[in-house]
C-alpha cells in the first residue's frame, strides 16, 4: 500500500504485478479505481459549459454514451484528461484522483460565465474496473452482472441496472467495463469478484498495461506544459466547433506543427528506462523518458517519450542514456503492442 493523490492505494496483491498485469492480457482482473474523481454537471447551460472548457465536441454525444475529452488553459497545456458521460439528466465527469480538486476548483470558476450550472462531486460513488478479454464473460456470468444480459454497453457506451452504472470503458489496452457504484455496494460487489477467483490488481499493473498500450498518465505524459496535439490526441481536439479555452494556441501550434512528439521506445538490451532519462542521437539530446518499465508481455523494456519531430519516426535508432551509459533502441509508435 502506498499514499496516491490523498489516497492509500495498493501497488500490488499477493500474486505480484507481472501475474496482475498477464492476468489482464491473458483472462480477466479486477482493479479497485474508487480515486478517481467523479464529477456530476447539470442545469439548462451544462452542454455549452462543457464545450467551451473541453476539447472534443460533447454535442455529439447521444445518451448512455461517453467520449475521451481534455481541459486545456488558455496556452493550450493540459490542466486534465476526462471521460465525459451524457447521462438522462446530466453529465458525468471522470478526472484524474490528482487533479480532483484542481478540476472542480476550474469548473467553479469557469461556471460563473454561465446561467444555473450545478457541479456535484460524487465521493459517495466508488469505481471497478473488471478489465481483460473475458471481462464480457464475467459480467454476463453470475449475478449481481447476469443483469446486463442481452444488453451490455457497447464500447464507450453505459448502461445501469440495478443503481451500478458499467461503462465499457478502461485503461488497459484491453476490452473491459468500469462500475459506478454507491458506496455501500461497492465491498459486496468487489468480494463478489474475488470469490469468483478474479484477479485483483494494483497500480502497478495498472502503470505498466496503460504504457504497453500507449495510454498517457498526467503528471507524466501531460501537464500544463504540454498539449494534446504533442500528445497525439488530436483526434480529440475539435477545433471545427464553437470557441473554447485554449482553442486558439491549439490552432496555432497545429498550423506550426509540434515541435515534439510523443513515440513508444523499445530497448535492445536489458536496461530499464525511467521518467526523465535522456534520449540521444549522434552526441546531442533529442528527447525524455515520460515513462518507463519491463514489458511482461514483450518481455522487453519499454517506454513511451518525447522526441523532436525530425527523431520521432517509427523504426528510427536512438540510444538511452541509463546511469550515465548510452543503451540501444529503437522508436516505435505511441502503442507499443
Amino acid at each position: 500500500m502506498v499514499p496516491f493523490a490523498g489516497w492509500e492505494m495498493p501497488v500490488s496483491y499477493p500474486a505480484g504485478i507481472i501475474a496482475e498485469h498477464l492476468a489482464v492480457r491473458s483472462s480477466v482482473g479486477i482493479f479497485d479505481i474508487g480515486h478517481m474523481g467523479i464529477i456530476d454537471l447539470s442545469g439548462k447551460e451544462a452542454l455549452p459549459f462543457i464545450q467551451y472548457l473541453a476539447t472534443n465536441d460533447a454535442s455529439l454525444l447521444v445518451e448512455n454514451e461517453c467520449q475521451y475529452s481534455i481541459l486545456c488553459n488558455e496556452a493550450g497545456g493540459t490542466i486534465d484528461d476526462i471521460l465525459i458521460y451524457r447521462l438522462k439528466d446530466r453529465y458525468r465527469i471522470v478526472a484524474n484522483a490528482s487533479n480532483t480538486d484542481k478540476v472542480i476548483a476550474h469548473f467553479n470558476e469557469q461556471a460563473k460565465k454561465f446561467e444555473g450550472i450545478k457541479i456535484e462531486h460524487r465521493s459517495d460513488l466508488a469505481m471497478l474496473s473488471l478489465q481483460g478479454p473475458k471481462a464480457k464473460d464475467v459480467l454476463l456470468g453470475e449475478e449481481p452482472r447476469s443483469s446486463f444480459a442481452g444488453s451490455e454497453p457497447q464500447h464507450n457506451h453505459c448502461a445501469e441496472r440495478n443503481g451500478i452504472l458499467a461503462s465499457r470503458t478502461g485503461y488497459t489496452g484491453e476490452d473491459g467495463f468500469e462500475f459506478f457504484i454507491p458506496n455501500e455496494k461497492s465491498v459486496e460487489i468487489w468480494q463478489n469478484f474475488i470469490d469468483r477467483k478474479i484477479q485483483p490488481c494494483g497500480l502497478g499493473a495498472r502503470d505498466t498495461l496503460r504504457l504497453e498500450a500507449g495510454l498517457p498518465l498526467y503528471g507524466h505524459e501531460y501537464n500544463v506544459n504540454i498539449s494534446p496535439l504533442e500528445a497525439g490526441f488530436s483526434w480529440a481536439v475539435k477545433l471545427n466547433k464553437g470557441d473554447f479555452i485554449g482553442k486558439a494556441a491549439l490552432l496555432k501550434i497545429k498550423n506550426e506543427g509540434p515541435k515534439q512528439k510523443l513515440v513508444g521506445i523499445k530497448l535492445a538490451e536489458k536496461a530499464v528506462p525511467r521518467e526523465g532519462y535522456l534520449i540521444k542521437s549522434g552526441g546531442k539530446v533529442v528527447g525524455l523518458v515520460t515513462s518507463g518499465t519491463f514489458s511482461p508481455t514483450l518481455k522487453v523494456p519499454v517506454a513511451l517519450a518525447y522526441l523532436k519531430k525530425d527523431f520521432a519516426q517509427p523504426g528510427k535508432a536512438v540510444g538511452v542514456e541509463i546511469r550515465g551509459k548510452i543503451y540501444s533502441a529503437v522508436v516505435s509508435a505511441r502503442k507499443l503492442l
